[in-house]
């Protein structure tokens, strides 16, 4: 069974904070299943767009798996959050600074 969007932030978060890094809801979006994009930033300006993996990439386990999507600046990250809005407006934005995203976010492999 798969937990809901404020749920799963809920704990991302808090991971996050566990490990002394840092988090922000920057857009809250549906409760139950609004999908989740995640912005890890690095000291230095430097980020990474993760957004929802397509369903085919998801394991049957129910967990919330995600892909590295392409943002080369903030310009393409804020058209590509513009783009899921007119197409889903019900989305989640979480802002994370570690050194290390991939620890606390689970990759969908192909």
């Amino acid at each position: 069974m798969r937990i809901t969007s404020e749920l799963h932030v809920a704990q991302l978060v808090r991971r996050l904070f566990a490990a002394g890094d840092f988090a922000v809801v920057a857009r809250r979006g549906a409760d139950q299943a609004g999908a989740i994009f995640i912005v890890a930033r690095q000291p230095g300006g430097a980020f990474q767009l993760y957004g929802p993996a397509p369903q085919s990439l998801n394991e049957e386990s129910g967990e919330r798996r995600f892909v590295l999507e392409p943002a080369a600046d903030e310009a393409a990250l804020e058209a590509r959050l513009a783009r899921e809005a007119r197409f889903d407006p019900d989305f989640w934005v979480v802002e994370i600074e570690t050194r290390d995203p991939e620890a606390f976010i689970d990759l969908a492999t192909e």
